[in-house]
């Protein structure tokens, strides 16, 4: 038996060579090592060096297990050479708990199916990659689900859920993911294999041994309120529980956060969806006071009954987010109370309201208001993830919980202790269950920062035991808590959590130094690790205004809470939904670019290929801008790398042409003879095929047809018009390919009464250099750009998002010093936002057609659809508006090489609906997805200023 964690730690850095352990597992698994399955690239063990926690462990060997049978021999291998082994679900666990130092195995790739629903015995086989929400899906044809619910549930796994005993909002009703567990197989570290309700007779007499030599102990300090979730959950090796057999075995093994047995199957209980539920929000002066009206809401048997702190709620706000329906009060109480009907359910929210005793109170009775508001929630983890004073805040003491008639004393002594320590956070969490979460903002990046947050979680801890709580709640000890769980438990009772580990696991292979022989709570810290990437050795081209013009602080944003790696609603991640592969995520390329800043595990810096690598999949679409809830923006970060990783030297040849599109635009429309002669050319297959083959891009991508007339040409044949002054951004994308667009803007622009005026010369925003990482002549374009808008106040409408995202978002990152850039942020438009600000009476012309709308990207993240949205409405258009990318993402589809992942981005949402329009039009404003939809359709969408001013009448 190996007793000390970091003898096991060293042994997996160096006494195992990796490739001799690759070699091994590749054999054992019978696969080529080159094949993926088994990967100790340096770019895949980057990817898993952490969680969504602080710490930072970087393995030998990522597997990714295509049966369960895989999971045996890898084990085995394991066992054998005296490697640990590290179960892994998502990767979404906050405390440490889903990364090692030996061999990770990712569950979610390969052995993520529901093996059965059984709606009579309402319960579900299942392996352990499986996605909650796909577990939802299937279940809820039967009227069925399972029953807890973390907010994670869109990406987390069940294996994951089982590991650290999740909880989620609903556990008020449906208790945690170990009242829910009917059996499990798995396999222990003696390498036996078997159900829970058949285990090895062995090891259950080593158990009732445990139990026996602890149990006054063990009756007395084990599942004393609801969400005790901390250490092992010795309570299930009572007599009176029925003793280590069948499900209790099952609960003993959920929340052992896969240090006792690794999950290769399991038997779930379901539950029966709540008929009709009624949503109520309720107001409080404080969090405080909303904590101590919670016991009395629980007599009326709620569903859920969720807190949230204004200041939470104010950065949804701030990034541009609505909370409209929230009530007065500076702390609410988010609250679901179900019924057989919604007058039942409505009924009882009213009871509800009346004994609740709040400021004010909101009653939402559908499901579908209430998501928004929910959404709220759910994003917690990212939208903490700073301070309300904006620097980063971690988690760390994510979910510690105490009984529920003392969450507001224990909330009031809490926020007493971040005080006396100097550090904040946004508290909000499962108040009905007296479990809160907050991230605080420890000063991790700064010397002395991990000693620092050790002294608060040393200090939290004993706060927590004061009030009889559980350093955690539903995330589990990891690396986090365990740490500390001396101050919350006896010696007797930790003597009983190495008991219980040797039983299943006497070489402590199995996920070591968690809950037993933990490493200490300050050991492997991520941010600590990282250097600031000026010291890298060359200056930023962004200001990274938000980050203290920092990139390590900024690509450090990504805490790993994975929204990422699911169907967000929005945009992100449109690469990661094509493959399902963790190095096409935001969270997966956030971890390369820490690893390079870093430089111990990626040493090259900007010039790491291993960067490139999984940067190369990013369609800089922005959604993660948007989308993920810490803010990443990983389009920003790439452009960044791209340029100083070409930086002395030849780039590929597609950034000369794609990137100096605009310029090469401009001569093959110099002359009306000189364009049809390009176009004839680039229509000859030969030809065509060279060119492409030349400038790099891909061979399935039709050439663009140059517009013979272009728009600043037919314009200047316009006579001048009286009126309102406005200036028209004429892109290069408008300008050379499609002038139609701008002819439509204009005549809807006059039609409204503006004068419409263009710059003097063609100008670019430098989209395209921005996107292929040339910086500095992106900041020349630019430059050029401010100096032809000049400093007037008359506003700027642009019709290509990107470009208009650009102006109003980048360009002040790009020259913070030049205040015209900053002035971009307000004075640029779309043309449903200037018609929305100047006309918001105006009645446009009926169109009255169903329509297929594809927003883009860029608006998406820095504008929003809003305006557009309700202009569209307005005109009578009943719109299915997409989420998601269309794919082509300007450049990035037509490079070669990315053809087949631009075409299964667009098989998300673009395609489908395209496929099944009918007689609907279909309308998009950027040229990337008119021009995809064109390529792989053959539909030519319309741009919303074509639609609008095709039904104006004829002047």
């Amino acid at each position: 038996m190996i007793d000390d964690h970091h003898a096991t730690t060293a042994a997996a850095d160096g006494g195992t060579a990796a490739a001799d352990l690759v070699t091994a597992l590749a054999a054992a698994l019978g696969t080529d090592p080159a094949s993926g399955v088994v990967d100790a690239s340096t770019r895949r063990r980057a990817e898993y060096t952490t969680d969504a926690s602080n710490y930072r462990v970087v393995p030998q060997v990522v597997v990714f297990p295509r049966t369960v049978e895989d999971v045996e021999a890898v084990w085995a291998v394991c066992r054998r050479l005296g490697v640990p082994l590290t179960s892994r679900g998502a990767g979404t666990s906050v405390a440490g708990n889903a990364i090692g130092p030996g061999v990770v195995l990712d569950f979610s790739r390969h052995l993520n199916r529901v093996l059965e629903i059984d709606p009579e015995g309402m319960t579900a086989l299942i392996e352990p990659g499986v996605i909650l929400d796909d577990l939802q899906r299937q279940a809820a044809p039967r009227g069925l689900r399972f029953g807890p619910d973390p907010s994670t549930h869109a990406r987390c796994t069940v294996g994951g859920m089982i590991g650290n005993d999740a909880c989620g909002s609903h556990a008020l009703a449906y208790g945690r993911t170990s009242h829910n567990v009917v059996a499990l197989e798995v396999l222990d570290g003696h390498g036996r294999r078997y159900w829970t309700d058949d285990p090895p007779a062995d090891l259950l007499e080593e158990l009732r041994a445990v139990a026996s030599r602890h149990l006054a102990t063990i009756r007395t300090g084990f599942g004393t309120f609801g969400r005790q979730v901390s250490g092992y959950a010795l309570e299930h090796l009572l007599p009176e529980t029925g003793g280590p057999t069948g499900t209790a075995l099952a609960r003993l093994l959920t929340g052992s956060e896969g240090t006792l047995a690794t999950i290769l199957r399991a038997r779930v209980r379901l539950v029966r969806q709540s008929p009709s539920t009624t949503f109520v929000v309720l107001g409080y002066p404080s969090m405080h006071e909303a904590a101590d009206a919670t016991p009395a809401l629980l007599e009326h048997a709620p569903l859920a009954v969720e807190g949230i702190d204004r200041r939470l709620a104010d950065v949804v706000v701030r990034r541009g987010g609505s909370v409209d329906g929230l009530p007065g009060g500076d702390g609410w109480l988010f609250v679901e109370m179900g019924g057989e009907t919604p007058e039942e359910s409505l009924a009882a929210a009213r009871a509800l309201v009346a004994g609740s005793g709040a400021l004010d109170s909101v009653i939402i009775p559908t499901a579908a208001e209430a998501r928004a508001l929910w959404r709220i929630r759910e994003d917690g983890a990212g939208l903490a993830g700073r301070s309300p004073e904006g620097q980063p805040a971690w988690p760390g003491w994510e979910d510690a919980a105490v009984p529920p008639a003392k969450l507001g004393e224990y909330l009031r002594e809490f926020d007493a202790l971040m005080a006396s320590h100097g550090v904040d956070g946004l508290a909000y969490g499962h108040f009905g269950d007296g479990c809160i979460h907050v991230r605080i903002d420890f000063p991790l990046s700064e010397d002395g920062g991990g000693a620092a947050a050790k002294a608060f979680l040393e200090d939290a801890a004993r706060l927590v035991a004061k009030h009889g709580g559980s350093l955690s709640g539903e995330h589990g000890d990891g690396r986090a808590r365990g740490g500390l769980l001396p101050l919350m438990y006896d010696g007797e009772s930790i003597a009983a959590f190495e008991e219980v580990k040797r039983a299943f696991d006497p070489a402590d292979l199995l996920n070591p130094g968690i809950i037993v022989r933990p490493a200490d709570v300050a050991a492997d810290l991520r941010v600590p690790a990282a250097r600031t990437a000026h010291a890298l050795g060359m200056p930023l081209k962004f200001a990274y205004s938000k980050d203290e013009g920092d990139l390590t602080r900024a690509v450090h944003r990504c805490v790993g809470v994975g929204k990422c790696r699911a169907d967000s609603g929005g945009v992100m991640c449109p690469s990661y939904l094509a493959t399902g592969d963790e190095k096409d995520s935001t969270r997966g390329r956030a971890r390369l670019l820490q690893e390079m800043a870093n430089g111990t595990l990626v040493t090259d810096g900007w010039r790491s290929q291993e960067v490139k690598d999984v940067l190369d999949l990013c369609l800089s679409c922005k959604g993660c801008s948007a989308d993920c809830p810490a803010g990443v923006d990983m389009p920003t970060y790439k452009a960044e790398f791209l340029d100083k990783f070409y930086a002395g030297r030849l780039r590929p040849t597609n950034h000369y042409l794609l990137g100096w599109l605009p310029r090469w635009s401009k001569l093959a429309t110099a002359a009306p003879a000189l364009t049809k002669l390009v176009n004839a050319l680039t229509s000859v297959p030969a030809l065509a095929w060279a060119a492409r083959a030349v400038g790099g891009v891909d061979q399935n991508r039709p050439l663009p047809q140059f517009a013979v007339e272009t728009f600043r040409d037919w314009f200047a044949q316009r006579p001048e018009r009286e009126g309102r002054p406005v200036l028209l951004w004429v892109d290069s994308f408008t300008e050379h390919f499609s002038p139609e667009v701008g002819k439509a803007a204009v005549k809807l622009l006059e039609h409204l009464g503006y004068q419409v005026r263009i710059t003097e010369k063609q100008v670019c925003c430098g989209l395209t250099w921005v996107s292929t990482g040339q910086l500095d002549g992106a900041k020349r374009q630019l430059r050029t750009s401010l100096d032809a808008l000049g400093n007037s106040e008359v506003p700027v409408v642009g019709l290509e998002p990107s470009c208009t995202a650009l102006l109003r978002d980048d360009a002040a990152e790009l020259l913070p010093d030049d205040p015209r850039a900053h002035a971009l942020e307000h004075r640029v438009k779309t043309l449903a936002e200037l018609i929305a600000a100047d006309h918001p009476d105006w009645t446009p012309p009926r169109v009255d057609t169903k329509a297929v709308v594809q927003p883009h990207c860029h608006q998406h993240a820095v504008m929003g659809f809003a305006a557009d949205a309700a202009l569209l409405a307005k005109a009578g258009v009943d719109a299915k508006i997409l989420n998601g990318c269309c794919g082509l993402a300007g450049n990035f589809g037509a490079e070669a090489g990315h053809h087949d992942v631009s075409v299964k981005v667009a098989e998300h949402a673009l395609l489908p609906a395209l496929r099944e329009r009918g007689d609907a039009v279909v309308v998009a404003d950027g040229y990337s997805c008119r021009t995809q939809s064109d390529n792989l359709a053959g539909v030519r969408p319309k741009h919303l200023a074509e639609l609008l001013a095709e039904a104006l009448p004829d002047r």
